[in-house]
Formats: structure tokens, C-alpha cells, sequence
């Protein structure tokens, strides 16, 4: 009598699939190489301050400010703050509005990639960028215009949350802001202006106690005044605080009003935020 044997097959464990964090940071790195693929964007965004801030320095150069700052460590401030909202709030909002134009956003839903690895990805391009940005100016503006670079570690300090703050606060709001193109060839048309409007009313390309008072007050409802103030407060001596408009660098001004445009942008890009075009109901 034979004796039949069974082999019973090995069970196969599914793999876990990959955290939306995981697949987030993973996005990051192909957003980065889109980003520095496409040449014009890459000028603009990333090169824009950097180009300014030698025209500037260049245009006012011999002139000094109050005690004794000159042209090129005046502005440095004010072009690492207007780096920081066009890779944040310009760049989100016309790549946005553009992918979604072109159903790239449309097709990505249809993935297994989550909406939070999207949004992860591009909080990550944001990041890497501004911070390439900084570094690139940083150097110039040191070793090319003369600019001292500040060396208290409080100063760092107010630096790093200044800088997380904004660029939070503008990736939240190019994303909301990014359905407001009806299209995204229209896109750049519509963001575009409005960038320029808050970087003369902020005190970007002019000081800012110069602007009038009218203009001054608008500007304090929006979160680049704030970021451009709080970049003074790093990179200008302690002794030109008096010769702000209101004689202090309201830091911590500066942090509510930026943190309230964190969440009033979060809030809103959650409402409006669409993954298709207008006419695709």
C-alpha cells in the first residue's frame, strides 16, 4: 500500500505598500529634476533674486542707508524673502494650475499614489529649492557684493523659523491660489501680477519706510511684508530696527500674522483645491 505524500505550498506574504511618506519623498526627487529641467522656470524662480539683487546693488551702488548699510546688504533681505515666495507661492501656483490643464493631475489620482504624496512632493520641491536658492545668494551676496553674513546664533535662530514659516505659508497658498486660472496657459498672466504688486508694496525693491503710509498698511495684511521685515531683522544690523516704521521688527507680529496665513491657507486649499479642470464638472 502506497503511502501518498502532500506538500502543502508556501504562502506568499504580501509586501507592504509603501507609507504616503515614502512615496512623497520619493516624488520630491522627480520634482526637483522636472523643475531643473525646464529652463525658463528655473531663470525666473531661481535666478530672478539673485539677478536683482546685482541690479540693485549695481544701480545704488555709493549710496548708504541709515547707519551706514549699504545698497547690497539693504536688499539681500528683501530678495531672500522674494526667492522664498516665488518658489512657494508663484511656482505652486502656475505648476499646479498647469498640470491640472494638462489632466497630469487627473491621471495621478487615478494611481495608487495618494493625494498626500502629491501635495508632500511638492512641499518638498519648495523646500530643496528655496534652500538652494538662499545658499546660491547667500554666497554671492558674501564673496561678489561684500555682504556680512551674520554669525549669532540667535539671529540663525529667528532665521530658520522665519524661513519655515514663509515657506509653509506660501506653498499652502499657491496651491489654493492655483485654481483661480481658468487655464493653465493663463496661468503665469494671472499669478505672475500679483507676485510684482506685493513685492513693491512689501518693501522688496524699495525701503519699505520710504512707501507711503497707505501702501504700508495694505502690504501688512500679506505675509511677504512680514517674511521681507523678519529678513531684515536677520541680515541688518541691530541698530537699524529704529529706523523701521514702527521702530521694532515685530518678530512676533510677524509670527501670528504668518501663522495665520498658514492655517487660512490650509483651510482654503482644502475647500478649493480641484484635481481636474473647471469645464470637466
Amino acid at each position: 500500500m502506497s503511502t501518498m505524500t502532500t506538500t502543502t505550498a508556501p504562502t506568499r506574504t504580501a509586501k507592504p505598500l509603501p507609507t504616503p511618506l515614502k512615496v512623497g519623498l520619493s516624488r520630491t526627487g522627480l520634482e526637483v529634476k522636472q523643475f531643473f529641467r525646464e529652463k525658463e522656470q528655473l531663470i525666473f524662480t531661481f535666478f530672478f533674486p539673485i539677478i536683482f539683487l546685482g541690479i540693485f546693488s549695481a544701480v545704488f551702488s555709493g549710496t548708504e542707508f541709515a547707519d551706514g548699510v549699504d545698497a547690497a546688504t539693504y536688499f539681500t533681505p528683501g530678495m531672500i524673502a522674494s526667492g522664498i515666495f516665488l518658489t512657494s507661492f508663484q511656482s505652486l501656483a502656475i505648476t499646479i494650475a498647469m498640470e491640472r490643464d494638462e489632466d497630469l493631475l487627473k491621471r495621478l489620482r487615478g494611481t495608487p499614489m495618494s493625494p498626500q504624496s502629491y501635495f508632500i512632493g511638492k512641499i518638498g520641491l519648495v523646500l530643496a529649492t528655496s534652500v538652494m536658492q538662499f545658499a546660491l545668494l547667500l554666497v554671492i551676496a558674501g564673496l561678489a557684493l561684500g555682504v556680512d553674513i551674520p554669525t549669532e546664533p540667535v539671529k540663525w535662530i529667528n532665521f530658520m523659523w522665519i524661513f519655515v514659516l514663509g515657506t509653509a505659508s506660501g506653498s499652502v497658498l499657491g496651491i489654493a491660489f492655483s485654481v483661480v486660472p481658468k487655464s493653465g496657459k493663463a496661468a503665469s498672466a494671472v499669478v505672475t501680477p500679483v507676485v510684482l504688486l506685493l513685492q513693491f508694496m512689501s518693501g522688496v525693491y524699495f525701503v519699505y519706510g520710504s512707501l507711503p503710509a497707505w501702501m504700508r498698511t495694505v502690504s501688512e495684511f500679506f505675509p511677504l511684508k512680514w517674511l521681507a521685515q523678519g529678513m531684515r531683522s536677520v541680515f541688518l544690523p541691530d541698530s537699524f530696527e529704529a529706523n523701521e516704521p514702527g521702530g521694532s521688527w515685530q518678530l512676533g507680529t510677524g509670527a501670528i500674522v504668518l501663522s495665520l496665513w498658514l492655517v487660512a491657507g490650509l483651510l482654503i486649499a482644502q475647500r478649493v483645491f480641484r484635481w481636474t479642470r473647471r469645464d470637466a464638472g
